[in-house]
């Protein structure tokens, strides 16, 4: 434990190295793309891929247009994807993962032989619910994620092997027990610090992904039939986003330099955790919460917009200026899994009887696509993202808070994976951008002659 000396030193400590500021306008006279965007907003192209295509706009004669935003994974359109789960009333996430992984749709045949191994994964080593999971548990899942992932390399005879064969058998494994990874890893935190019955249930092997998280989550194993579908078009909607999102660039990065499996994928779920990208469909509810709790049962469009506006003017809420769920790195006229989240986020409403919820989500978002370029001097077009109605399916599904973002790294080891196999059969370098130190030289003086 620090004394209180020790405590005053850190602080001083902190004064001072929070006065080595870079100033913002040296940005611009060095050229240099800050967070590696343009002046625009627009990422700076680093990489090539095969694995999925992000569109928000496009440029015809050297014009750039926003578009209605467009998600293809290996070239399929992600909204075919869910779009025919629902017309032939089948669980899809595992059919995405495929894709993602080997680049072409899946028969009949191999789909379910894939489904199969999956299943025969899913089983975590030997006493590793006791040893790993259950001896140290954390609030947080993701902290806890990121453990459990660094611990599996010790269970791997072959951690270190970088062939594709190998990295394969080993996202596969990852892929097939993240479920189990994350609801364990809350079951035992709520259990030890919370009193909580300890309830843990094995997944079924017939059961897909969605099913099986349903399952092995609810004490009862009971679950309707929109609820898992709903769940596994939440899955396919965030298995992958393109090489540039922080984590799957994370995964570039990490895995250019020829590490281990584990530890990339470490990593990955490190940059996921960050509110910036995976945490944010969770500040998506706790914002909706705080408006519910202002403005009550009986809000009007009048109170609501005005309550936005001191959001906006950071006045209310966590008075950061934002409104979550609202605005895309890349995706300015919609966000294509919003609008498909919206559809099932509806159909779940009536389910649960929640239709004056849903009715506000979609108030907010209508008020605040006028109100954010207005009040921040924006001139591009503002729509809800995906963040914006998945934590309100979350919230009808059950799920704790706490799992909110597990779930998108649930679904996103899919894309992970896909990213490290493509980085490791394509790259040959180690990826290594350069950064303009812009510090004075100084002078060396001795110890004594220091003020």
């Amino acid at each position: 434990m620090l004394n209180v000396k020790n405590k005053e030193l850190i602080q001083a400590l902190a004064q001072t190295a929070e006065k080595n500021l870079i100033a913002p306008e040296l940005y611009s006279e060095y050229d240099v793309k800050r967070g590696l965007r343009d002046r625009n907003g627009a990422g700076v192209l680093c990489g090539l891929t095969e694995v999925s295509e992000v569109n928000g706009s496009r440029t015809v004669d050297g014009v750039k247009t926003e578009i209605e935003g467009e998600l293809f994974y290996r070239g399929v359109n992600v909204r075919d994807l869910v779009d025919a789960c629902v017309r032939e009333n089948r669980f899809g996430f595992e059919e995405s993962v495929y894709l993602l992984l080997f680049g072409k749709l899946p028969t009949k045949d191999e789909l379910e032989e894939f489904c199969e191994l999956l299943s025969t994964l899913r089983e975590l080593p030997k006493s590793f619910v006791r040893d790993i999971i259950m001896k140290n548990p954390s609030p947080d899942v993701m902290n806890m994620l990121a453990r459990c992932v660094l611990n599996l390399y010790s269970y791997d005879k072959t951690p270190d092997d970088v062939s594709i064969q190998n990295v394969l058998r080993q996202s596969l494994q990852l892929i097939a027990q993240f479920p189990m990874l994350a609801v364990y890893s809350h079951r035992a935190w709520k259990y030890y610090h919370r009193g909580s019955s300890l309830v843990i249930h094995n997944p079924v092997k017939e059961y897909s992904c969605a099913q099986n998280i349903l399952h092995i989550l609810r004490r009862n194993n009971r679950f309707t039939d929109l609820e898992a579908k709903t769940l596994d078009a939440c899955l396919i909607m965030h298995a992958e986003h393109g090489g540039g999102n922080n984590s799957s660039f994370t995964t570039h990065v990490v895995t250019s330099s020829g590490t281990d499996t584990y530890s990339a994928v470490a990593a990955s779920l490190g940059s996921l955790k960050g509110p910036k990208h995976g945490g944010a469909n969770q500040k998506v509810t706790l914002m909706f919460e705080s408006i519910k709790k202002t403005l009550g049962s009986h809000w009007t469009k009048e109170r609501l917009q005005d309550y936005l506006y001191k959001i906006l003017k950071k006045e209310a809420f966590d008075k950061t200026g934002l409104i979550y769920g609202m605005g895309h790195a890349v995706y300015t006229k919609s966000d294509p899994r919003c609008q498909l989240l919206k559809g099932f986020a509806e159909k779940l409403s009536v389910e649960k009887g929640m239709e004056k919820e849903f009715e506000l989500y979609n108030s907010v978002a209508a008020l605040a696509s006028d109100m954010v370029p207005e009040i921040h001097k924006n001139h591009k077009s503002v729509s809800p993202n995906v963040d914006f109605y998945s934590g309100f399916v979350y919230t009808m599904l059950d799920l704790p808070q706490e799992l909110y973002t597990p779930m998108f790294a649930i679904a996103r080891i899919a894309g992970w994976s896909a990213h490290r196999m493509e980085e490791l059969t394509n790259g040959n370098k180690i990826i290594r951008p350069a950064y303009y130190c812009v510090k004075d030289h100084q002078t060396y003086l001795p110890l004594d002659e220091r003020k």
